[in-house]
């Protein structure tokens, strides 16, 4: 028995994923929307969504690029986040194909939007490759320097949505390093060791251990929104990798995430308050999870991090893997 899924061209979410359990009953276990119209107009939480042009932050909603600096529309107090007030996750993607097995999306921004430069021709391909996983790829191209960091903003909970906390989900993250933040979640640009730090989850650690440590990184956040940093071979390698598994006990689904990328973001959604869900159940903190595939944060003002720089002529191309089974 495997996998099913929905998309919206709106923000090209993922309305809905079903997953059988060890016994085979299905249950949606991505966080939504009851209607289309409910994520309008600004997807507060970019639930499902596809975070861009630039998921996650920038420090000052500023950066340099050729010697050029671009301001860019804050988003996130003084900062700018996934893409500004009005980024991917806001705007109605083309759907240029859909089949039971495959839904691609395309979206072009414009030079300046948001404050970035280029015209940017982005698409995400969904694909269902039996018996259960989610492949999500995205291309994008450019007619002038810019930079681009693209993920998708999917809310997990394998118990079914709607369905209590993700506290008792049992997560493993192939990361020995984290990034530590400031005051205002912007990387300090030290990649730190997860050792002896709530952040170690290097062996499989139930979510809510330390989920409330009295830890000054865990304090900024109210739990965890933190990117790790994959154990690769490599600074440079880009192979298709696992990078976390997550399991539920008690129904016993289990999520293991591949990707290119070099980051993770980890949120545990600990600011959600009052959101209907799809089912009609009302999401509050933790009730679920995020496993953002990406490069790091604040990259464009952090020589010392791989680069998002996408140049005319190039292609950025990033694959993640979502695998369900159950045990």
């Amino acid at each position: 028995m495997g996998i099913t899924a929905t998309f919206d061209g709106f923000g090209a979410v993922i309305r809905t994923l079903e997953a059988p359990d060890r016994d085979g009953v299905m249950a949606n276990v991505t966080l939504g929307r009851p209607t289309i119209e409910a994520y309008k107009p600004n997807n507060s939480g970019h639930i499902g969504a596809i975070a861009g042009r630039y998921a996650n932050r920038i420090a000052d909603a500023r950066f340099t690029l050729d010697g050029v600096t671009y301001h860019l529309t804050p988003k996130n107090g003084p900062h700018h986040i996934h893409g500004g007030p009005i980024g991917f996750a806001q705007r109605e993607w083309m759907v240029a194909e859909t089949s039971p097995e495959r839904t691609v999306m395309r979206l072009v921004s414009a030079d300046g939007d948001q404050g970035f430069p280029g015209r940017v021709e982005a698409e995400v391909r969904y694909e269902i490759v039996p018996p259960g996983t989610l492949r999500i790829t995205f291309h994008a191209t450019t007619d002038k320097a810019t930079v681009i960091n693209l993920t998708s903003h999917a809310y997990w909970n394998l118990r079914g949505e709607g369905n209590g906390t993700i506290e008792d989900h049992v997560l493993q993250v192939h990361a020995s390093r984290y990034l530590p933040t400031d005051a205002t979640a912007i990387p300090t640009g030290e990649l730190a060791p997860v050792a002896g730090t709530p952040f170690d989850f290097t062996t499989p650690r139930r979510i809510g251990d330390r989920i409330d440590a009295d830890d000054p990184q865990i304090r900024i956040g109210g739990g965890y929104d933190h990117c790790f940093v994959i154990d690769r071979p490599t600074a440079e390698d880009r192979e298709l990798r696992t990078c976390a598994i997550v399991h539920e006990p008690e129904r016993g689904r289990v999520m293991e995430v591949a990707t290119t990328e070099p980051g993770v973001q980890f949120f545990t959604a600990n600011g959600m308050r009052d959101v209907v869900g799809t089912s009609g159940a009302v999401y509050g903190p933790r009730s679920g999870f995020c496993l953002e595939t990406q490069h790091f944060p604040n990259s464009p003002n952090t020589p010392s991090f791989p680069s998002t720089v996408l140049r005319p002529g190039e292609v950025f191309h990033s694959v993640t893997e979502f695998r369900f089974s159950a045990e």
